[in-house]
């Protein structure tokens, strides 16, 4: 049951949290031997952290993970249980309050180390720490030639009672691309890495290296934990891989807004700013309360597509900062009348990858960059009657 109705709004982002937890499950089915980590950084992909979180773990996600530890902290100071991991962490950040917090802490250099075993010390409590290896990613992660030094000051950490080190892991670079050549090398260079470590004395809990596409196309990479990211929220990694039917998931945004205006304009009318789209005819205008404020791409002006009145209509002309107009070709719903910008597709509605080819980005932008103008409303936010 919906927890919540959608009152009426300018715009809003519903969010289902039962596709999310049916998601979460036909992901741990493609990864059945491995934990999974539902990854909820960037306010869950936009998608709201705190309830997308809860609803991971009800659906049996053992781990969280955010990329910046504000996010974490913010996660354990809402009641959120269990095993935590944070990665993006720079000079001075809050480390004494992620090690009294019990997060897992992802270490990918040795200022990093040093910091996080000075704040152990002040804690007085050993600190969770997970070594990150660059496997070929060239992005955080510690490189092979460094390794070695990074490994052993660990242990040092270790041996004083300073630190665990719970995990190690790497980021695929070129997963989402069938096929690509780099994956089997970076695959090889993480056992390397990981036996390294291994062998010097490091017992972690869990090794892993599966992100979203990893997990449903790699199982050559799955580990002892998987991560998963975008496809927990329905959405296909990559268009090459597969729709998100393809493998058993279904989106779990909805972005929709009320129109605000319904007007007839004669042909030759010049419509938003520097008059990109011109009226071929006398005709209907739509305006949607939607703009890039809001995380609506300017790149898909003339090109995104907005199901209104059970028909595609595509935005005419540039979206501006608040709003933007489809042409309605002489139709006139009411006020007030939905359109939909995106969601699962089963209505006929565009999809998240339809704007991403518009705009001519990926899906993981065009639901991560909608704006805190725009609520979020969660829905199907209990799990009784689920399978």
């Amino acid at each position: 049951m919906k927890t919540s109705e959608a009152a009426p709004l300018r715009a809003r982002a519903e969010i289902d949290l039962a596709a999310l937890r049916a998601n979460v499950r036909a992901l741990r089915a493609h990864a059945p031997g491995a934990q999974l980590m539902a990854v909820v950084k960037a306010d869950a992909y936009g998608h709201g952290a705190l309830p997308c979180a809860r609803a991971a773990l009800a659906a049996g996600a053992r781990w969280l993970g955010t990329a910046t530890p504000e996010e974490a902290l913010a996660l354990r100071a809402a009641g959120i249980p269990g095993r935590i991991m944070c990665w993006l962490w720079t000079p001075g950040g809050p480390w004494r309050e992620a090690v009294e917090a019990d997060l897992d802490l992802g270490v990918s250099g040795l200022w990093a180390l040093r910091e996080v075993t000075d704040a152990a010390r002040a804690a007085g409590v050993p600190a969770r720490v997970q070594l990150k290896a660059d496997t070929g990613l060239g992005r955080n992660g510690c490189s092979p030639a460094d390794w070695p030094e990074l490994v052993a000051e660990a242990l040092r950490a270790e041996a004083a009672g300073l630190l665990r080190i719970t995990g190690l892991w790497s980021h695929l670079a070129c997963a989402d691309e069938p096929g690509h050549p780099s994956v089997v090398p970076q695959l090889a260079r993480f056992r390397e890495m990981v036996g390294y470590a291994e062998e010097r004395g490091v017992r972690p809990e869990v090794r892993h290296i599966a992100n979203s596409p990893a997990v449903l196309t790699l199982p050559d990479s799955h580990f002892d934990l998987v991560r998963t990211g975008i496809a927990m929220y329905g959405l296909s990694p990559s268009p090459e891989l597969g729709a998100p039917a393809d493998f058993g998931l279904r989106p779990v945004m909805t972005l929709a807004a009320s129109l605000a205006l319904v007007k007839h304009v004669p042909g030759g009318h010049g419509v938003s700013y520097g008059h990109h789209y011109v009226t071929p005819g006398d005709t209907t205008l739509g305006l949607v309360p939607l703009g890039y404020a809001d995380g609506i791409p300017r790149h898909a002006s003339g090109a995104g597509p907005v199901l209104v009145g059970g028909k595609w209509r595509t935005v005419a002309g540039r979206v501006a900062m608040d709003q933007f107009v489809v042409d309605l070709g002489g139709d006139e719903p009411p006020v007030g009348s939905e359109a939909v910008l995106f969601g699962p597709g089963d209505r006929g509605e565009p999809t998240a990858e339809d704007w991403a080819q518009a705009a001519g980005t990926i899906a993981y932008e065009i639901v991560t960059r909608i704006g805190t103008r725009v609520p979020r409303v969660h829905v199907n936010v209990n799990a009784e009657r689920e399978a």
